[in-house]
Formats: C-alpha cells, structure tokens, sequence
C-alpha cells in the first residue's frame, strides 16, 4: 500500500463562545464544519501556513496567539486519481488564534462554501469532521505536552 503524509495548520479562534468555522463541501452532502486551516506547503511555516488559510477561507486577519498541541491521525484513505487507498498519516498542528481585521466571507474556488460563527454548546447537535472535537479538546484542557493518549 503506498504511504502518503499530509502537514497541516489550524487554528482556533472563538469570541464570545462562540467558534469560528468553515464548511467543507462535499459532493452531493449538505457539507460539514471543519477547523480553519489546512495543508502547509512545500517550504512554508505552518504559522504562515495558518494565517493564510484563515484569510483565504474566512475573509479574517488573524494574530496567532499559542500552539495548542500535535494531532497525529494514520488512517486508509482513498487517493484521487489512483485505484488502491493509501496508508495516510496526518499531522495537524493546532494553534490558538484571534481576529485582528478583516470581514467574514466565505471562501471563493476553494474547498469550503461558508464560514460561520457557532455556538460553542451547540458543537454536538453540528456535522464536525473530527479534528473539531480533537482542536477544542486542545484548546479547552492544554495539556502541557500538546498531545493525548
């Protein structure tokens, strides 16, 4: 099986607890919230990385303000373009965040179709990919280690 690994920033940022997200579009689906953020580039700091993402997907500027932890997820996933999934092995930086300027806007031409504010009680009634659940754990507990068992 062919191995693949992917680095990605995200960022954490709720006011008023109330939590910043975009909504990944899937094909046919009504979609599901996701953490802002996603894939470093070749080269690229995953601070920059962050702050980036945050601008493209939200519309926001973005002060990044603590490194929450390490989520590190191996798991089959299906390659676009190939026959056979791969052995993927994620690893996701988690960073706090606050918004400095900007307006809120949903992103044009890219993976997600809306950005929101939501409730930080109304989290488990969402459709939230995972990394949600793990980025709020982080943000909510800060281990000293940035990681769990």
């Amino acid at each position: 099986m062919r191995r693949t690994r992917r680095t990605a920033a995200y960022a954490v940022i709720v006011e008023n607890d109330r939590i910043l997200l975009p909504r990944f579009r899937e094909p046919g689906g009504t979609g599901v919230w996701i953490m802002p953020g996603g894939g470093v580039e070749h080269g690229e700091d995953p601070y920059d990385a962050v702050v980036r993402e945050l601008s493209e997907e939200t519309g926001y500027d973005v002060e990044v303000t603590a490194l929450l932890g390490v989520v590190s997820r191996r798991f089959p996933a299906p390659r676009r373009g190939l026959r056979l999934p791969s052995d993927h092995h994620g690893l996701a930086l988690i960073y706090e965040a606050k918004v400095t300027g900007g307006e809120l806007r949903s992103e044009q031409d890219g993976s997600t179709d809306l950005a929101a504010w939501h409730d930080l009680d109304a989290l488990p009634d969402l459709p939230t990919g995972d990394m949600v659940a793990r980025s709020v754990r982080l943000w909510r507990e800060r281990p000293a280690t940035g990681h769990f068992d």
